[in-house]
């Protein structure tokens, strides 16, 4: 079986970690998240419990 030069594995390294990366960087800033202005969300009452032991 051939063997591969290091300079072509150093390459290959360097190809995947910069797909990688873009990819990581890409998904991060075309993310849009939904995010819903409620004015329901601020009078929302919270509910206690009361434990009994």
């Amino acid at each position: 079986m051939p063997q591969m030069a290091p300079l072509s594995w150093l390459l290959l390294f360097m190809f995947f970690t910069t797909m990688m990366i873009l990819f990581n960087v890409m998904n991060y800033y075309l993310f849009v998240p939904n995010i819903k202005n409620d004015k329901s969300n601020t009078n929302r009452q919270i509910k206690t419990s009361h434990w009994k032991w």
